[in-house]
């Protein structure tokens, strides 16, 4: 099943993983890719050094197309660079317009996509000259860069951009989601949540618990709680018992939020963990692993046992042909 985004990445299979901080590690990005997906490393707070690493590693993994993920609220031109030096073939930008970095990448050799959250920042994108754009909606997990479901937004995107590949983006966790973006016009989709209940994924085993517990109804999007370094980052997660507190106390602004600064949990990578950080737990926490921000979209209903990320992969695949096959044959009976 190759679509326009497909033969615009090089990749076989129309799914991405989406670029989850804390969770992705070449691991799990190479996984995906062998699968004939895209992998995508979320590096856009290492340090460049680490960055190269990272995608060394993920090269000795797979011979695949892989990306790399640069978020623009913070600067990116060094680690850009060291991408660029490196080989990546793919930039995925993230949040603010990235500007010129869109002509720097793509002189460099990649292809470049990058992530709207409504049709007007994707006719920018666009404009500015990205080859890829990732459409998406409110239901998505971790940091929502809009305020659109995902059915009216990827219409809406790929009408607005006239031709160039769209990926969607929210809510997509296995293949019914999958047939369902193709057919408002995306190339592929964009999974993430689905992909946290994988093998490789490199998160606490509470947390990834917590994801196999959940419904659709048990995640809540949340202005600017959890503190992600840079202001006005609304985000989706887990309600969990940091979220009940704050919500009993009234919703206060940071500075008067109850147990704020108090040390819920440890990692030993990243030292002590205070109420309300933006973090992933991983493997190496302790401490009160509920009270952290578990990052997750609304499609975590349908997430429900722990596979190796290829099986993921095929698993969607199978489903999403299935579902366009019966639907296919559903209209045809119809007539």
């Amino acid at each position: 099943m190759r679509t326009d985004v497909c033969e615009r990445l090089g990749i076989d299979l129309p799914i991405i993983l989406a670029p989850m901080a804390g969770a992705v590690g070449p691991e799990l990005a190479a996984a995906v890719s062998n699968a004939g997906g895209l992998g995508i490393l979320p590096l856009w707070r290492a340090d460049p050094d680490t960055l190269r690493a990272a995608v060394r590693k993920t090269r000795s993994l797979t011979p695949a197309p892989f990306a790399v993920n640069l978020n623009m609220e913070f600067p990116q031109e060094e680690l850009l660079e060291a991408c660029l030096e490196e080989g990546v073939p793919i930039i995925s930008f993230f949040w603010r317009d990235p500007g010129d970095l869109v002509a720097r990448a793509k002189a460099g050799g990649a292809v470049v996509m990058h992530t709207v959250g409504d049709a007007e920042a994707a006719r920018r994108a666009v404009d500015a000259g990205v080859d890829v754009i990732v459409a998406q909606g409110w239901e998505a997990g971790g940091h929502v860069r809009g305020m659109v479901a995902t059915m009216p937004l990827v219409p809406a995107v790929v009408d607005a951009v006239d031709g160039v590949p769209v990926v969607a983006a929210g809510g997509i966790a296995d293949g019914r989601g999958l047939a369902a973006a193709l057919a408002l016009g995306a190339g592929a989709g964009w999974i993430g949540t689905r992909f946290l209940a994988s093998e490789e994924a490199t998160i606490h085993p509470d947390y990834r618990a917590r994801l196999l517990a959940s419904s659709e109804a048990d995640t809540v999007h949340l202005a600017d709680l959890f503190d992600g370094g840079w202001p006005d980052a609304p985000h989706r997660a887990l309600y969990n018992s940091t979220v009940a507190a704050w919500e009993a106390a009234g919703r206060p602004r940071p500075g008067a939020r109850p147990g704020e600064g108090d040390v819920v949990a440890t990692s030993l990578s990243r030292g002590e963990i205070r109420r309300y950080r933006s973090y992933t737990p991983g493997p190496d926490t302790s401490g009160e692993i509920e009270a952290l921000s578990l990052w997750a979209g609304q499609g975590v209903g349908l997430v429900r046992r722990v596979q190796p990320a290829a099986e993921i992969v095929r698993e969607i695949m199978a489903e999403a042909s299935v579902t366009l096959g019966a639907l296919g044959a559903q209209l045809t009976q119809r007539e």
